[in-house]
């Protein structure tokens, strides 16, 4: 018996709960899910080698096109301005997919949960492909943005949908591994994303960049549907609690909002970013309440507490963070310091997308292996604050300043598949879509709030208006002095190595549950 035959053989007596679901449960506290809780396990026949790399390479393909529409229309948006004649609300081209997406994610990942991973994966690719469709279609800005909002309801949905099939037909001792392939499609997609836009957008027209959405979501389709059928069911129906749903979408909405206009459009002490503050804090709490109160909420608040779950998302969230600010704030630093040009800037950037992914692919290989498989993180987010640290207090060629941020980028790269792969492990099967939505959902506004931080402290430290966050390529060649530039990204450096020593921190802090598969005593390849 193969490794992957394996994780669905468990499926062939319906009398019992299979041995690694039992164990998840007897380890949840009693308020999360109970045992008499657990929904009746679907007996598919059993997945096959070619089965399950058939579903992986599908699901690859499927977030392929999430990650691609993150970065993809970055490079088109002048072309689709001057078009448009409206320059003025380009921003909303970008901002309207990362306000949907953000929002639904916890929605994609509960519903997942009740409903099914097949009809939510059909849903998010349906709506993705309308939306892409309804872009490249536009006759003017508004409807633009409007479709593109539609497109991020369907990409938000990706994520967690695709997260949550992996662990459905992989054990969480051997899932490690698979993030890490995840994790390099998301780097190519995002490096890859760019490059097509401009080409497109130069060289046929801008609507490419939606059109090829079609192919690729039909690909993707035509490679899982056959076999979703064979995947081991543990969605549970019940009723759904769609006011606190609308009411966590709503706060986070609004919280968005706040990150994309603070500091730009508005000034962040200003009665407009106050009075949206407290918009968004008033529905959060109004959720909160709610959720104590609801029978079967949207979001059970107990799956957010214990020794793994808040340590697993702060974890993961500041690792993302930390890439995500640094990744948008460094080609300012690049070319204003080293004199690059924009382009040479954004190949400077690829040391730490590209080797974060090896990170990824240590950490996953030693779960499947190790018993003690946190060790991994918590090494690799200190060498990570280390490496933070040395950029913060030295000045160094651009050689070594490259070599450096690698080697953050690898440490850094360890803290994905734990953190995914603890906090599915911590809760039931009938919830692992709920949790999973939830991480993408905190790691989407860990992300948004970095950016703005990392903004903030340069402004803060400059002193003067710059043109931040992606503004200085349209702006054109940065003129700032090269040593104020030096000096106030000591405090942006300053500010990833508090994030990664928290990361290591919490990491420290949260429980390393045993996780299900292979007898880490033997190879995995042999385990039976």
């Amino acid at each position: 018996m193969n490794k992957f035959e394996r994780q669905s053989s468990h499926t062939a007596d319906t009398q019992t709960l299979p041995d690694d679901i039992a164990e998840e449960l007897s380890l949840l506290p009693s308020e999360v899910i109970s045992v008499s809780d657990a929904p009746p396990i679907s007996p598919p026949a059993p997945l096959s080698s070619d089965e399950v790399r058939t579903i992986v390479i599908s699901l690859m393909l499927t977030m392929f096109l999430a990650a691609l529409d993150q970065t993809i229309v970055a490079t088109a948006l002048p072309t689709i301005g001057r078009q448009f004649q409206d320059v003025s609300n380009l921003s909303w081209v970008i901002t309207a997919y990362l306000l949907a997406s953000t929002a639904v994610a916890p929605v994609f990942g509960t519903l997942s949960d009740i409903y099914g991973r097949k009809a939510m994966i059909i849903l998010s690719l349906s709506l993705f492909i309308v939306g892409s469709v309804l872009c490249a279609i536009a006759p003017n800005m508004p409807m633009l943005i409007l479709a593109r909002g539609l497109q991020g309801l369907g990409g938000g949905g990706i994520m967690p949908v695709v997260q949550t099939v992996i662990s459905d037909v992989v054990s969480p001792r051997e899932r490690g591994q698979y993030q890490a392939y995840f994790s390099s499609v998301w780097m190519v997609g995002g490096i890859l994303g760019p490059v097509i836009g401009g080409v497109f957008a130069e060289h046929l027209h801008w609507s490419m960049i939606f059109w090829i959405n079609l192919p690729l979501a039909a690909a993707a389709l035509a490679l899982l549907l056959p076999k979703m059928s064979k995947i081991p069911v543990f969605h549970r129906k019940r009723k759904v609690d769609w006011l606190g749903g609308v009411l966590l979408m709503a706060s986070a909405v609004v919280f968005m909002l706040v990150l994309t206009w603070g500091g730009t459009r508005y000034p962040w002490l200003s009665p407009t970013v106050l009075a949206m503050v407290g918009g968004a804090v008033a529905l959060a709490v109004t959720f909160v309440w709610h959720a104590r109160r609801a029978d079967e909420p949207f979001l059970p608040l107990p799956l957010l507490r214990g020794s793994v779950a808040p340590f697993a998302l702060t974890a993961g969230g500041c690792g993302l963070g930390a890439i995500t600010g640094l990744t948008v704030q460094l080609p300012l630093y690049y070319e204003s310091v080293y004199h690059l040009s924009a382009s040479e800037a954004g190949l400077a950037l690829i040391p730490l997308a590209a080797v974060s992914t090896c990170g990824a692919a240590i950490a996953g290989r030693t779960m499947a292996r190790a018993k003690h498989y946190k060790r991994v993180a918590i090494v690799g987010t200190s060498w990570a604050a280390l490496c933070a640290l040395g950029l913060t207090v030295t000045t160094l060629p651009l050689w070594g300043l490259l070599t450096l941020m690698a080697a953050f980028a690898l440490g850094l790269g360890t803290t994905f598949p734990v953190c995914v792969v603890s906090l599915q492990n911590s809760v039931a099967r009938p919830q692992v879509g709920t949790i999973t939505g939830a991480m993408n959902f905190f790691r989407s506004l860990m992300s948004s709030f970095t950016v703005a931080a990392f903004a903030a402290i340069l402004l803060i430290a400059l002193g003067a208006d710059i043109p931040l966050a992606g503004e200085h390529h349209a702006a054109g060649a940065v003129t700032l002095p090269a040593e104020d530039m030096r000096h106030a990204f000591r405090y942006v450096f300053g500010a990833a190595t508090a994030l990664m020593a928290t990361a290591s921190l919490c990491l420290i802090a949260m429980e390393e549950k045993p996780l299900a598969g292979p007898s880490v005593t033997q190879p995995v390849e042999m385990a039976e």
